[in-house]
């Protein structure tokens, strides 16, 4: 059986481990984990799924930010799965999950860099990032962006920075099982 729950710090490790193993060494030197670099996720918007050894198989996270001074958004990412468990649709529920949760604590947007055949399904669009920039390279086509309510981005522009978790950012009181699917991987 899948159980999305929240990070937890005890899972810090384990997620730094997928990470390595699914993106490389080099990851940290992607233009979006500038933007990560000495920020926390958003309260209630990281997730994991563990395995039967409570080992992290599965992470996604969501980042505070803020286009051109003035426009608040998410960034999501970076997704993993265990490379042995991909294919398996784990990262689509985990999207799934996370849009509705960050819709349903009150965000507007979300902004990611990746492979857009993948993120269109969930909705998501290169043209919505027009006129936005990133602190680094980036190959426009895979930089996305999703309105979870109309109109959210609607002149949205500038270069994207993060935004600490202020008083002004939703806060949860956590519970540490999300969603419990009935779909269990023979490969877990």
């Amino acid at each position: 059986m899948i159980q999305i729950s929240h990070e937890t710090a005890a899972d810090h490790a384990g997620i730094e481990t997928l990470l390595d193993l699914c993106f490389g060494p080099d990851r940290h030197l992607k233009t979006c984990q500038r933007l990560r670099d000495s920020q926390t996720p958003v309260d209630g918007l990281a997730f994991v799924i563990r395995d039967s050894a409570q080992q992290v198989i599965a992470t996604l996270r969501f980042w505070a930010i803020e286009i051109g001074g003035e426009t608040r958004s998410l960034l999501l990412g970076p997704l993993a799965i265990h490379p042995r468990l991909q294919s398996l649709g784990l990262g689509s529920r985990l999207i799934r999950y996370g849009i509705n949760q960050a819709a349903s604590l009150g965000h507007g947007s979300v902004v990611l860099v990746g492979d857009e055949p993948y993120y269109r399904r969930f909705g998501f669009e290169a043209g919505l990032t027009a006129d936005m920039d990133l602190p680094g390279p980036v190959d426009r086509a895979r930089f996305l962006a999703l309105e979870l309510r109309h109109g959210a981005l609607a002149g949205a522009r500038g270069m994207i920075a993060p935004v600490d978790q202020g008083a002004d950012l939703p806060q949860l009181a956590l519970s540490p099982v999300l969603c419990v699917s009935p779909f269990t991987p023979s490969r877990l």
